[in-house]
């Protein structure tokens, strides 16, 4: 018997999640998600699927920017909902939203009921008073504070939560560490409380990344995940090629490498370093600028004759925000680069790039840290590309990660996460040691 396609695999699961929805006697539905597997298809198919006439429905994500990006593929792709976009006031429309006609923008919560399906921020819904619909969509509900969902768990019967559980977990710039072990630690992900208090609720999967290539999404899968996936395309279905042949430098093989094989380690000589890091900042640039002056070709499923490599096919990822403010500062004396996405993890997340170059979390540390070893961190910054991620690195990370005490402080009442951080990055950097380019 014929092993089943990605496409059906996708299809078969999207069907069995819409079911489970319509049927379940329970108050919800969590579905996990990987990178690139069509999260926000589902929450349109799950909209369009659950809203009626009488049974107009609420959709709840995390930032302006994830509500821009929702109410624009509903309004277009379908025409026949009146489609509500809760702003603030101070909320700024941007072009791509004005002029549509199934789309209205207010802050006026009223105004908004009469629509066929309501989108705000979780912050904006928490403020909204006298509303209650039979069902609601939580998007990105992983980067959903469980405090956060406490405030409108109200507005619901049932409620659809989909995220990617390999992303980062929401994060403060306070201490919290009163909080750990709390029934309702208010920094838990939404989607963690929730199981924690109804361990009956369904838990369904997306099982295929359309985004991740064939060499990138097994290893993702095994070291960030727990229940697998796989890719949607073949190792043949994507390729980069160069237009012309490099100088045989160290940076020409390790982008040669990255296209030959979708991963490559520019390890430049241990050194411990502050956090900015003038010489791995320097190398990114100069990656980026080998792949452009290369004239790289990306040829895939969607642009079978090749797509030529803009500087906006290109993201480079940090860690510290101070890193991205250096590389930004950089890119202005490089006109050719212009346009070339660069942001730390937190904000690259639901991004996706034809190439990402990495600057590693624990490059030039003398030490590691919860922070800088956290999974979450990791998965965003090396799950973002569509052909291929290139790591920029310092030697030593391998004696960090065997020198990380074992001896963590446990908390009573806090379970144990996974995936581990120390062994999520041993499991990507055993991998990228096989794609190393010395400086």
């Amino acid at each position: 018997m014929n092993e089943p396609s990605a496409a059906e695999l996708s299809c078969r699961a999207v069907d069995h999640i819409l079911t489970t929805l319509t049927t379940t006697p329970h108050r919800g539905v969590v579905v996990d998600s990987p990178p690139g597997a069509g999260k926000t298809t589902l929450v349109q198919e799950a909209a369009q699927t659950l809203i009626s006439p009488q049974h107009p429905c609420m959709i709840v994500a995390q930032t302006n920017a994830q509500v821009d990006d929702l109410v624009t593929r509903l309004a277009q792709q379908a025409p026949q909902l009146t489609v509500a976009r809760l702003t603030g006031q101070s909320y700024t429309v941007p072009t791509r939203l004005r002029g549509r006609r199934n789309l209205l923008l207010t802050t006026d919560a009223d105004r908004a009921s009469h629509a066929d399906v309501t989108v705000a921020t979780a912050s904006k819904w928490a403020n909204v008073q006298g509303w209650h619909r039979e069902w609601a969509i939580v998007d990105e509900a992983y980067q959903m504070r469980s405090d956060a969902l406490l405030k409108i768990a109200h507005l619901s019967d049932q409620t659809l939560f989909v995220g990617d559980p390999g992303q980062l977990d929401p994060f403060s710039n306070v201490p919290t560490e009163r909080w750990r072990g709390l029934a309702h630690d208010p920094m838990a992900s939404a989607v963690s409380v929730l199981l924690k208090m109804n361990p009956n609720l369904p838990v369904l999967s997306l099982p295929v990344s359309w985004r991740l290539p064939a060499s990138a999404a097994h290893l993702v899968s095994a070291a960030f995940y727990v229940t697998p996936f796989r890719a949607g395309t073949t190792e043949t279905d994507r390729r980069l090629t160069f237009a012309t042949t490099g100088m045989r430098s160290a940076l020409d093989q390790t982008v040669d490498l990255a296209a030959r094989t979708g991963w490559a380690l520019y390890e430049l000589p241990a050194r411990t370093t502050g956090r900015i890091d003038p010489e791995a900042a320097h190398a990114a640039i100069d990656i980026a600028h080998h792949l452009l002056t290369r004239d790289a070709t990306a040829h895939c499923e969607i642009h079978r004759t090749g797509k030529h490599l803009e500087p906006t096919d290109i993201a480079i990822g940090t860690t510290h925000r101070d890193q991205a403010g250096y590389l930004q500062n950089l890119l202005r004396s490089h006109p050719r680069l212009t346009g070339i996405d660069v942001d730390t993890a937190n904000r690259l997340q639901g991004r996706e790039y034809a190439v990402t170059i990495v600057l590693h979390p624990l490059s030039g540390r003398r030490d590691t840290s919860n922070f800088h070893l956290e999974a979450g961190r990791l998965c965003v910054l090396t799950s973002r590309h569509r052909h291929a991620c290139i790591v920029i690195a310092r030697a030593g990370i391998d004696r960090l990660l065997n020198e990380h005490p074992t001896h963590e402080p446990v908390h009573l009442g806090v379970d144990a996460k996974f995936p581990d951080g120390w062994e999520a990055n041993q499991h990507i950097l055993d991998h990228l040691t096989g794609h190393r380019i010395r400086a």
